[in-house]
């Protein structure tokens, strides 16, 4: 019987193993940790420094000897290790803040669509190495329609746009499975180094990835806005050395990011262009769903639409979609025996 995968005595935990963020979650608890996903390592120790909020403070900060990795690189495992230590360090703290947990707790992780069979046992060793008890994979656009509630056990289709940090995945989804898809590179990250490039080129000055995210975030925008925004960006000018601040508007913003924003969308017809007429049409009627963080860009629901003549929608708080979706899983036995991907460890598979 399924429930006897999971073992009794532990709470099962859901992890959104993201590029920029990872978020947790505990059966019964819901959300519990949200953190960046960045690791400070000492290179005279090899010891672990900082992690999440903490090496996230590092940035553009830290001496020679302290090394700053990302464990996820466009969705995919950079470095095995450092995942390991990253992820072992989310265990533990879960045990240190006594929620219940007993035992190796079982974990629900969700992966891209294009993962190898090499990287999903990458993430699969890395869990199992950081403390997990047994792993189990879903996809993670699967998991981002959950926790957008839409239908996906029915027979029709409904297309998502998950927006990451490192990738943006495009998905038509009916009866439990994705029947067609696309996955580009343009996502959060690409958008920010968009903004710093912009900044180079047009004003003369080098800012960092954080104060472009910073902006993206304020005052970023993919479709004309009802009123002009402004905010300050401070870097240093490349002609004198000097530091300088400049006030940029969400019109050069926006022009910044415009030909990332092109490329999704060229991405997300040619997804429609491709799949079956019978789930266009219900496409057409049920419209877009936009989940993940980038789905919080302004008026890129609008850009889509217009591009697309398509209804699009933004999901209630997106960046907590994949998550929310992976927590119901956690719950639901029948639901995820159906979506669960084969392990990558063949003495471990489920039969």
């Amino acid at each position: 019987m399924f429930k006897k995968f999971f073992s009794k005595l532990s709470k099962r935990v859901g992890i959104d193993l993201g590029t920029s963020k990872t978020i947790l979650s505990v059966q019964e608890k819901g959300i519990v940790m949200k953190e960046p996903s960045i690791v400070a390592i000492n290179n005279k120790t090899d010891q672990i420094l900082a992690v999440g909020e903490e090496a996230q403070k590092m940035i553009g900060k830290n001496p020679k000897f302290i090394t700053l990795a990302y464990p996820l690189v466009n969705g995919i495992i950079s470095d095995f290790e450092v995942t390991e230590k990253f992820l072992k360090y989310f265990i533990d703290k879960l045990f240190m803040e006594n929620l219940n947990l007993a035992g190796r707790p079982s974990v629900v992780i969700g992966i891209p669509l294009d993962v190898t069979e090499v990287e999903k046992k990458a993430v699969e060793d890395a869990s199992l190495s950081a403390g997990a008890g047994k792993v189990y994979l879903v996809e993670e656009i699967i998991a981002a329609a959950i926790g957008a509630r839409l239908p996906i056990q029915d027979a029709s289709g409904s297309m998502i746009v998950n927006l990451g940090g490192g990738k943006t995945e495009i998905a038509v989804i009916s009866l439990n499975g994705v029947v067609n898809w696309r996955s580009v590179n343009v996502a959060g990250k690409e958008l920010d180094n968009d903004i710093v490039q912009y900044a180079r080129s047009h004003f003369n000055l080098l800012i960092g990835h954080r104060v472009a995210e910073n902006i993206k975030i304020k005052i970023g925008s993919a479709f004309e806005l009802k009123e002009e925004l402004k905010m300050e960006m401070r870097g240093r000018d490349l002609i004198s050395g000097l530091p300088r601040e400049i006030i940029v508007t969400d019109y050069q913003i926006r022009d910044a990011i415009s030909k990332s924003v092109a490329t999704l969308v060229d991405y997300i017809k040619a997804t429609l262009e491709t799949t079956p007429p019978e789930l266009v049409a219900d496409i057409y009627e049920r419209g877009i769903v936009l989940t993940g963080g980038g789905a919080q860009l302004k008026g890129l629901d609008q850009a889509i639409a217009k591009a697309a003549e398509i209804p699009v929608r933004v999901a209630d708080d997106p960046a907590t979609s994949t998550i929310r979706g992976l927590t119901t899983l956690l719950d639901d036995d029948q639901l995820l025996k159906e979506i669960l991907l084969p392990s990558a460890n063949e003495e471990k598979m489920v039969r």
